[in-house]
C-alpha cells in the first residue's frame, strides 16, 4: 500500500509503547488497511499560502441571531441551508446573509421540522447534524441531512427532494450514542457524498472494518459504495474510505481535491489529517483509549500519522473550510478549523517546507510530512464555542456558534446566541 512519506522516525522509547499497543489491537498486519488510489495529485497543484493569515483586513458582524444550537451550513444557487441540532433544517436567502448588516436576520423558511425526520431523537451530541446539497442543485432541488434516529439509536443520512417533498434513506445503521456521533457530510469534488462517523463511545469499533463507526464513508448520491473505494477485505463494508477515527466533524478539500479531516482527540490530542484511501488513522490505539497515548506513530506502520496533533492543548475541532475565495487574498489556500472548547477559529497554513511566522508550527518528525502545518488563532473567546466555519459564495467566512448546547462556560451564552457570524473584508 502507498504509505505517506515520513521524516526520520523517532526511536527513543517507541518500542515499549508499541508493544503495549500491540497487545490491545493486534499486530500491524491484523489492523485494517486497504489498497486504494488517491483522487488528488501526488504533488499539489495549488500554490501554498504565503505570508501570515493575520495580514488579512477583515471585520466580523452578526448575520443571524437567536438560533437553537446551529450545526451545519451549506450554500448553493442563492440558498443557504442550516441545521439546528435541536430539530429543523432551515433555508435562508444567501444574499440576505451577505447583506443583512443593519439588522441581523431572525426569520427563515423551515424546510424540514425535526418531527418530519423519521424516528428523530437528540441525545447528548446527537440530533439534526450535517447538511449537504446536491451538486446539480437546483435541478434537482435535493439536500442531504445526517441525523440521529431512535430506532435502535443509530445515525442516518437521508436525501430530501424539496420540490417533491420526498425523503429517501441514503445511509442507515451508523452506530450512535450520546457522544461521538461524527455527523459532518459534504459532496466532494468528484460528486460523491462523504459521511463522517464517530466511534459511538466504543473505540474498538473504529478498528473494525465491518462497522460504520469511526470511519469516513464515501458513497454515491444514492448511497452505494463509490466505484473506486478501497477494499478492506472480506466482510468489510465497501462504503469505507478510511478507518481508525474517534469523532471526526470536519472535512474539506484542497483546490486539487485532496480531503483534509479534523477530529476530536481524547482529552486534547486533536488531529488534522490528509486522508489517503484505505488508510488507518490509529484510533483507538494511537492517542489511546484508557491510558495508552502515543506521541509518536513511528513504530505503527499500519497507522497513518496526522499533519497536526495538538498534544496537551485542546482545540475540540469541528467544522472546517479550505478557503479558495478571492475576497480575502491573505486567506487563500488555508484551512480554517472551528474550535468548540477552545472557542477559537484556527487558520492552518499547509506548506511543503517551513511556514509563516507567528503561529504554532507542527513539525515533529513523526507527523505526516506531506505538509508542514502552522496554525494561527482568531477570535479566541470572542464568540464562544464555534461549531462550523463555511466559505460563502461571496468569499466571506460564516461562523456558527454553539453556546446553547449546555457545554459552554464563562460569559456565554449571550442574549443573541446562537448566531451566524460573517467575517468579510474590511
Amino acid at each position: 500500500m502507498d504509505r505517506p512519506t515520513r521524516r526520520s522516525l523517532l526511536a527513543s522509547g517507541a518500542a515499549g509503547l508499541a508493544a503495549v499497543a500491540g497487545c490491545l489491537a493486534g499486530s500491524p498486519d491484523q489492523r485494517p488497511t486497504a489498497e486504494g488510489t488517491g483522487s488528488w495529485p501526488e504533488t499539489p497543484t495549488w500554490e501554498p499560502a504565503s505570508g501570515s493569515p493575520r495580514d488579512a483586513e477583515v471585520a466580523a458582524v452578526t448575520a443571524v441571531r437567536n438560533l437553537s444550537v446551529p450545526w451545519d451550513l451549506a450554500f448553493a444557487d442563492g440558498d443557504a441551508y442550516l441545521t439546528e441540532r435541536t430539530g429543523p433544517l432551515l433555508r435562508f436567502d444567501a444574499a440576505t446573509l451577505r447583506d443583512g448588516t443593519d439588522e441581523p436576520v431572525e426569520t427563515a423558511t423551515t424546510v424540514l421540522r425535526g418531527s418530519e425526520l423519521p424516528d428523530r431523537t437528540g441525545p447528548g451530541e446527537g440530533g439534526t447534524l450535517g447538511v449537504a446539497i446536491h451538486p446539480d442543485y437546483p435541478d434537482p432541488r435535493v439536500v442531504f441531512v445526517y441525523y440521529t434516529a431512535a430506532d435502535d439509536l443509530r445515525n442516518r443520512v437521508v436525501r430530501y427532494d424539496v420540490d417533491a417533498d420526498e425523503l429517501t434513506t441514503v445511509v442507515d445503521g451508523i452506530p450512535a450514542a450520546k457522544w461521538h456521533n461524527g455527523g459532518r457530510i459534504t459532496v466532494g469534488p468528484e460528486g460523491h457524498l462523504w459521511v463522517l462517523t464517530g466511534d459511538a463511545r466504543e473505540g474498538a469499533r473504529a478498528q473494525d472494518p465491518e462497522s460504520l463507526a469511526g470511519g469516513v464513508l464515501r458513497v454515491t448520491l444514492e448511497g452505494e459504495p463509490a466505484p473506486d473505494n478501497p477494499d478492506f477485505g472480506a466482510g468489510a463494508d465497501p462504503r469505507l474510505y478510511t478507518v481508525g477515527h474517534r469523532n471526526p466533524q470536519g472535512i474539506s478539500f484542497t483546490s486539487d481535491g485532496e480531503p483534509l479531516l479534523a477530529e476530536h482527540g481524547p482529552s486534547a490530542r486533536d488531529e488534522v489529517s490528509a486522508l489517503r484511501p484505505g488508510h488507518n488513522y490509529g484510533w483507538n490505539v494511537s492517542r489511546g483509549d484508557g491510558g495508552i497515548r502515543y506521541e509518536s506513530y513511528a513504530d505503527n506502520e499500519a497507522f497513518t500519522p496526522p499533519l497536526v496533533n495538538t498534544g496537551e492543548a485542546t482545540w475540540a475541532p469541528s467544522g472546517t473550510t479550505f478557503y479558495t475565495g478571492e475576497a480575502v487574498p491573505a486567506w487563500r489556500n488555508r484551512l480554517f478549523v472551528a474550535g468548540l472548547r477552545s472557542q477559537t477559529l484556527y487558520a492552518v497554513t499547509l506548506s511543503r517546507d517551513g511556514g509563516p511566522d507567528g503561529g504554532r508550527r507542527f513539525g515533529a518528525d513523526w507527523l505526516d510530512d506531506r505538509y508542514t502545518a502552522t496554525a494561527h488563532e482568531f477570535y479566541a473567546g470572542e464568540y464562544g464555542r464555534l461549531r462550523h466555519v463555511q466559505q460563502g459564495p461571496d468569499g466571506a467566512l460564516y461562523l456558527l456558534t454553539s453556546n446553547r448546547d449546555g457545554r459552554v462556560a464563562q460569559e456565554f451564552p449571550k442574549e443573541t446566541d446562537d448566531r451566524v457570524v460573517r467575517v468579510e473584508p474590511r
